[in-house]
């Protein structure tokens, strides 16, 4: 699936080892280098989910089991990722709240901040719940408490913690996590008939929510809101002083790129002679150039069964478009809550998501994903021909499934999939392709997650060893193809999980090629973004906050997303062979990850594209 943008509610799940071994010593804690290497763990489903809710002791209960398994976990296990620890001490503050326990809670949140690698969040995490549960004791005013512990924070380097926090809390509405309960949850509970780890927190966390957060919701926001004007300055935007625009450049070589994505509209483009075109094929619904390939004149696609389909975007019915305006301002507003801009579209998505029915949850979800889609791969295809008339821009559509729960995973849908895999790097090849840019990810958790929901397996082991066949046989066609086409720089984005790429195994950016480069997350003043991924894959950083493209029907619209730094990094890869050909992908590559700028934290390799064609210039 694709790198999304809009704030859904999905599922968290943890992952089986293949084999996690111990060392020869049993005192000794366990290694865990990946995600796979931990045990499942799994819960009765001893009720419906809205009951287990509204009955305070058996949730308890079930916090207490989930408590012990998460201090199981930290003494057995030798974590080697952050997030994981995190995740873990997370899950152990909020049932320590739960139980009434405030020092434990406080100690929790202590050791989330030192696990903390970005800056704003080692300030930021658990300062609400520390203003609560201080403000109890003391008997003081919680939003008293929160704007004292508010007003000393560097607003240069909390600024985006602090606007995504209350970005949250201003969508936060009861409806929407009943809603999940009962749209999300319950379903895949009834399949499975049990509890996953991921269902089992989320249980935790929406009471916690409920008691905790929701009634000091308004206050926080307004405490948030004051201190976002007291200190609020614009970031500088480094990024137009680093720009390269070959707009009127004579000498320039046409560079096809493709855009394996959700596909886009080819009118954006086409004015603008930025748009690749198969010569010897007309659009008649037959394979006029006799290449396998219906329609192809502008690039290829599949459904979402991994079938061989004509057409450049996701076809809409008349109801979808009628929509499709909606969504637009939506989208828009997404973007302007995690700014901090107070617009109607913002006010929009406050009210509809705030105020969301749970009976409505479904249909708004499901409109957000099959909307995400519908836009994405325009943007994508906008960002990455930005002031380049040499570029030529292919279409490689995939259809991402947009429905609340997942279809079931087969094997024969997996090899089907592996097959449109080899199929599109194939077609890239013969069409001469120089880079394709890859703003999508899958994991083998998406694929346990599914079986569960379709109730396939007898048990969490057993769905594990499902997903790592069904995954691998993806995973390593992708490898492979990428490694034969030795031709052609492949550039994944890196993810919005905030969560290391080789721990996780994301696919594509945790493949580690020389034809590939992986791209994180940051604004537009270089500094982290609180979503992006990371890892030691992750070779340079572009702005991927609030970025203005192309939407289908040639609206200009600003999104965030490791999917929006990606085609940066591809709109520079382009425009260096744009001037020099002859340029092989390694090589390209390595004047990209030579000429960024390395943070002094290290976390962060900044591109320099006016220094990349400098670079480029003095080697001719």
């Amino acid at each position: 699936m694709k790198f999304r943008q809009f704030p859904c509610l999905f599922l968290a799940f943890v992952c089986l080892p293949a084999a996690a071994q111990a060392n020869a010593d049993n005192s000794e804690r366990i290694v865990i280098e990946r995600l796979d290497d931990l045990p499942r763990l799994t819960y009765a489903a001893e009720m419906p989910l809205e009951d287990w809710m509204e009955d305070r002791g058996a949730l308890l209960d079930l916090a207490r089991r989930v408590g012990a398994d998460m201090r199981e976990r930290l003494e057995r296990f030798d974590l080697r990722d952050a997030s994981t620890l995190r995740s873990t001490h997370n899950t152990l503050r909020t049932i320590a709240w739960l139980r009434g326990d405030g020092d434990e809670a406080l100690r929790h949140i202590e050791a989330i901040r030192e696990l903390q690698e970005k800056p704003g969040d080692r300030l930021t995490n658990g300062l609400l719940l520390e203003a609560i549960i201080k403000a109890e004791r003391r008997g003081e005013a919680f939003a008293d408490v929160y704007a004292a512990k508010l007003a000393d924070l560097p607003w240069s380097v909390v600024n985006e913690s602090i606007l995504d926090l209350r970005a949250g809390l201003q969508t936060m509405g009861e409806g929407l996590y009943r809603g999940a309960l009962r749209s999300q949850m319950q379903p895949v509970v009834d399949q499975s008939g049990e509890l996953s780890l991921g269902i089992a927190t989320s249980l935790i966390s929406f009471r916690y929510m409920f008691d905790a957060i929701l009634p000091r919701r308004d206050a926080a926001v307004n405490v948030l809101t004051e201190y976002i004007e007291a200190n609020r300055e614009d970031k500088p935007d480094i990024w137009a002083d680093r720009s390269v625009d070959l707009s009127g450049r004579d000498g320039l070589t046409p560079v096809i790129v493709a855009v394996w994505d959700s596909g886009f509209d080819p009118g954006v483009f086409e004015s603008m002679g930025k748009l690749w075109r198969n010569a010897d094929e007309t659009r008649d619904g037959a394979d006029t150039s006799g290449n396998g390939w219906i329609d192809d004149v502008h690039g290829i696609g599949w459904d979402k069964h991994y079938r061989r389909e004509a057409g450049d975007l996701l076809p809409l019915s008349d109801e979808e478009r009628a929509r499709y305006p909606e969504s637009v301002a939506l989208t828009k507003g997404f973007t302007d809550l995690q700014a901090g801009v107070d617009s109607p579209e913002a006010q929009l998505v406050r009210e509809r998501m705030s105020g969301l029915e749970p009976e409505a949850y479904e249909e708004f979800v499901e409109n957000l994903s099959l909307f995400g889609s519908y836009v994405h791969g325009t943007h994508v295809a906008g960002i990455a021909a930005e002031g380049n008339p040499a570029i030529r821009l292919l279409n490689a559509r995939i259809t991402f499934g947009h429905k609340l729960l997942p279809e079931e995973p087969t094997l024969e849908l997996a090899v089907r999939s592996a097959r449109a895999t080899r199929d599109a790097v194939a077609y890239f090849r013969k069409q001469g392709v120089r880079v394709v840019n890859m703003s999508w990810g899958g994991t083998q958790a998406g694929y346990e997650y599914a079986l569960q929901a379709n109730g396939v397996g007898d048990d969490a082991e057993m769905r594990a060893e499902m997903a790592r066949v069904l995954f691998g046989i993806g995973y390593r066609a992708l490898v492979e193809a990428m490694e034969e086409a030795d031709d052609i720089l492949f550039i994944p984005a890196a993810g919005n999980s905030d969560d290391d790429v080789e721990f996780t195994q994301v696919i594509p950016s945790s493949i580690d090629l020389p034809n590939v480069l992986v791209v994180g997350a940051v604004d537009q003043a270089g500094d982290e973004t609180g979503f992006t991924s990371h890892g030691r894959n992750v070779a340079v950083h572009a702005n991927g906050h609030a970025v203005e493209s192309w939407f289908p029907g040639g609206e200009r619209v600003a999104i965030s997303g490791t999917s929006m730094s990606a085609p940066n990094v591809a709109n520079l890869a382009a425009k260096l062979l744009a001037v020099d050909p002859s340029l092989t992908p390694v090589e390209v590559r390595e004047i990209i990850v030579s000429t960024a700028e390395r943070t002094e934290d290290g976390r962060r390799n900044l591109i320099h594209p006016r220094r990349a064609m400098e670079a480029l210039e003095a080697r001719r």
